[in-house]
Order: structure tokens, then sequence, then C-alpha cells
């Protein structure tokens, strides 16, 4: 029995049914982590941590690696999808948060990509190279105290014509 990849998930099941199994995937389920929204274009996302007796840290606030954890895969997931699976290989390359005041309820970020965005990748890698691109959101409490701010550097290649394969 072969195991479906994200990469496959998300393609047949589409935004909706994605975000419904990433809120059913135990690292997001038993951490907080709630997935309201992805568009169906996975350009934008909206995502909730839920503060729990067995998500806080020693001090009570949220604990600083499930905020990381809650923006992680976004950035990558919405530039790979945007800019073309087939054309370009798109990797996590690094990632930074830095706690601004403390999570002490539930908080939540919103990712978008945009068309500025995804162009300015593919003008930068049409001749084939590499290009470090750095992207950032913020994480907000529910009364819009900014709680952390995260950077994550994404690695973006086009792929050379004879790997281009369809996905």
């Amino acid at each position: 029995m072969t195991i479906p990849s994200h990469q496959t998930l998300a393609r047949d099941m589409g935004a909706d049914g994605f975000r419904r199994f990433l809120n059913l995937w135990p690292p997001y389920l038993f951490s907080g982590v709630r997935v309201e929204r992805i568009s169906e274009d996975f350009r934008e996302f909206d995502i909730v941590l839920k503060l729990r007796p067995w998500s806080r840290n020693y001090v009570g606030t949220q604990f600083g690696g499930t905020l990381f954890s809650m923006c992680d895969p976004w950035w990558m997931l919405g530039t790979l999808r945007g800019i073309g699976e087939r054309e370009h290989v798109v990797w996590d390359k690094a990632g930074e948060i830095d706690f601004v005041s403390p999570g002490r309820g539930h908080v939540r970020t919103s990712i978008r990509i945009t068309d500025e965005h995804l162009e300015g990748i593919r003008a930068a890698t049409a001749d084939g190279s590499k290009h470090l691109v750095w992207c950032s959101n913020d994480i907000v409490a529910e009364d819009g105290t900014l709680v952390a701010r995260y950077r994550k550097q994404l690695y973006v290649r086009r792929k050379p014509a004879r790997s281009r394969i369809p996905v």
C-alpha cells in the first residue's frame, strides 16, 4: 500500500479537503493549531492557535515552537502552487521568529501570496538561477496585539527543461 504525500493529497482533495485533513493531522490537532481557510488557489491561508492546557509553556503562555509551526508550511506551499510545481523547485531554506509579546490567549495569522511575490520569483529564476526570498507574516492576539513576527526564507529554482515532469 502506498501512502499518499501531502502534495498528492492537496492536489486530489482540493483546498477545503486538504484543510480538513490538516485539522486532523496529529501535529496540528494535538497542538491546538486550526486551519480556518485555504483559498481555492492555495494562495491565502488563515490559521488559529488556541491556547490549551497542553499547549502552554512553563509560564502559561503560547509555546514558541507551536507559534513557529503554525506558520511553517504555508509560504512554501503557496509559492510552489502559485509558481508551478512542474516548472520550479521550492524548498524551505531558513526560518525565524521574533517574539514581541506573550501569547496569553488564542492567536492567529494570515498568509497571502501576492502576484508581485510570484512575478518577482519568476523573473529571478527565469535563467535557471537559484533565488532566495524572504517572506513574513505577523501573529496577533484576539485583541490585535502583535505576539510575534515570523519570517521564512525560500529557495526557489526553475527546473531544467528535461526534468519538468507532469504533476
